[in-house]
């Protein structure tokens, strides 16, 4: 997992709400689609904010641990 500055360093970037987030208003997580060799990270509620990219072997373990209810609530 690396972390990059704001949005506009993935300029093309498609962000959507992940299935994943809360379906509250305040626990959305937006990823970027077609981002090469990385899946992008971001809050919805802080677009402009930092970004975490993470390899997409690692996106794909982090996304099977929660199918799993592997990870703690907070």
């Amino acid at each position: 997992m690396t972390t990059s500055g704001p949005m506009d360093r993935i300029p093309d970037a498609a962000w959507r709400t992940s299935t994943y987030s809360g379906s509250n208003g305040g626990e959305c997580v937006q990823v970027a689609d077609r981002v090469p060799g990385v899946v992008p990270v971001r809050d919805s509620k802080d677009p402009a904010g930092p970004v975490l990219a993470f390899g997409h072997g690692a996106f794909a373990a982090f996304v099977g641990a929660l199918r799993r209810a592997e990870l703690p609530a907070s």
